[in-house]
């Protein structure tokens, strides 16, 4: 199997953001455990709130983002999770610019960061104020559930009053390969908070069934005709 790392074509250092629908804490440790097993020394945060049974998995979970705690964390095998702040139920990761200075000075191979909320949706439509990205992020990858396809628009996206808008539909619509290629790189949505300076990568999640091989080929296709020289994965 092809590591998803070389799937996504990240290079030898990078700083990579997971934002859009439904999948990002999966490929998050995903890459966590593939980059370190490859000898990379690999830092995984959130710039907003996971659950907090999700992130207790991982062996090496550093409290502070003081560079010494951070040093001493990436010394342990394995991926770091970096968190400043959890309660019963959610965690929460430090603010953009300190994984950017983070990033800048420890020394680690890759950041990868989780840097948007979907609810479990395979569909993501950002408000205004989402997603967190740093902005020394190399790689964006947005992430899209092929099980959005042929389903209604409320029923899988999150922030569907925002997908309405840009579709310019009603709330009964049933999503096509097309409408969710539309979403996803909508001039409003997730690319409006992408660094001018970021690779742009979209990943199509959640394939399975031969079914959902083909609605994500169609889907690939869209995206890469919406935007051409945009890279398509299906994972």
């Amino acid at each position: 199997m092809t590591p998803v790392a070389s799937q996504l074509g990240l290079g030898r250092r990078e700083l990579v953001s997971l934002v859009g629908g439904g999948g990002k804490s999966t490929l998050l440790f995903r890459l966590g455990d593939e980059l370190t097993a490859a000898g990379n020394k690999v830092i995984l945060t959130t710039t907003t709130k996971m659950g907090r049974d999700q992130v207790l998995a991982v062996p090496t979970v550093c409290w502070s983002a003081d560079t010494a705690c951070v040093a001493a964390a990436l010394d342990e095998p394995g991926p770091v999770m970096l968190l400043t702040y959890g309660d019963d139920h959610k965690v929460t990761g430090p603010p953009p610019d300190v994984v950017d200075d983070l990033y800048a000075t420890s020394g680690v191979d890759y950041v990868i960061v989780e840097a948007d909320g979907s609810k479990g949706r395979p569909l993501k439509a950002p408000a205004e104020h989402e997603p967190v990205i740093p902005t020394a992020t190399t790689t964006v990858v947005i992430l899209v559930g092929i099980d959005a396809v042929g389903h209604p628009l409320t029923q899988v996206t999150h922030r569907a009053e925002v997908a309405q808008r840009f579709l310019e539909t009603g709330s009964d619509h049933v999503l096509t390969a097309a409408d969710c290629a539309a979403v996803v790189l909508h001039p409003a949505g997730a690319l409006s908070a992408c660094p001018v300076a970021s690779r742009v990568v979209v990943a199509i999640t959640k394939v399975g069934t031969d079914e959902e091989k083909a609605a994500a080929l169609r889907l690939k296709a869209a995206i890469e005709v919406l935007r051409p020289g945009t890279a398509a994965v299906v994972l």
